[in-house]
């Protein structure tokens, strides 16, 4: 990546942190939910702020993943191959583990890339940091203007054009399924009999007909209810387009 990209994106970062950190030490950023298409890079950015933010902040990064329903859950209602949309999430997991973790401490499940499952081995506890960072899908327009315990404090919406959202998803799934050579028993791996061309095929297929509608009618409705709107381009650089925080 170019020097000057690195700088920019790294101005970028360092902006949204500092905003965050504004919006923490006056009590009104205590849980961070942090939203966008698949493929956006949700996952990058929040490790990213975490560690611009870390120290003096202690900051946790959590993906929402973990609270998809198991696979044994979705396969025998037919949503196996409708992941991140809302019907596949456990809500009410969702709400206790942000009100328990208010109170001191909460346990948030993971989901594994390499299964395409729950993990219960990946399950961790979290003690309650001076931020936490929840990123991911399943989120819904926030209360307002007093918002329960059940709900992040600040909503951002990393937001991408879906032409990009598309290259980067194509991308992210041939990564998987080279890693799935060495592993078996990836998720993978059932696909390694294709060509790359038929893979970046069939991977156009699954965004057009999974993922880009899931974008269309669930997440980018968010876009309007965030507090923060956060723009990625191509190169990865990413800046702040909306504060709507007074």
């Amino acid at each position: 990546m170019d020097r000057d990209v690195i700088i920019h994106q790294g101005a970028g970062i360092a902006a949204l942190a500092e905003r965050l950190a504004e919006l923490q030490s006056s009590a009104a950023a205590r849980i961070v939910g942090l939203t966008g298409s698949v493929a956006a890079g949700k996952t990058t950015l929040a490790r990213d702020v975490a560690d611009a933010l870390n120290p003096p902040l202690s900051v946790e990064t959590v993906s929402t993943d973990g609270f998809l329903f198991p696979n044994a859950v979705l396969e025998p209602q037919g949503l196996l191959m409708r992941k991140g949309f809302p019907e596949t999430f456990d809500r009410d997991g969702f709400t206790n583990a942000l009100v328990s973790i208010r109170q001191g401490a909460a346990a948030f499940p993971a989901h594994s890339h390499d299964i395409y499952d729950i993990d219960p081995a990946l399950t961790r506890t979290v003690q309650l940091p001076d931020m936490l960072i929840l990123e991911g899908l399943g989120f819904q327009p926030p209360t307002r203007p007093e918002r329960p315990d059940g709900e992040p404090d600040v909503l951002v919406y990393l937001d991408a054009s879906e032409a990009d959202l598309e290259f980067w998803y194509v991308e992210r799934f041939v990564g998987f399924w080279n890693a799935a050579r060495t592993d078996p028993s990836s998720f993978y791996a059932q696909w390694l009999h294709m060509s790359e061309t038929e893979l970046r095929a069939f991977a156009k297929t699954v965004w057009d007909g999974v993922n880009l509608p899931n974008l269309r009618d669930h997440i980018h409705p968010l876009k309007a209810h965030a507090d923060i709107v956060v723009h990625k381009a191509r190169d990865h650089t990413v800046e702040i387009a909306e504060d709507r925080i007074s």
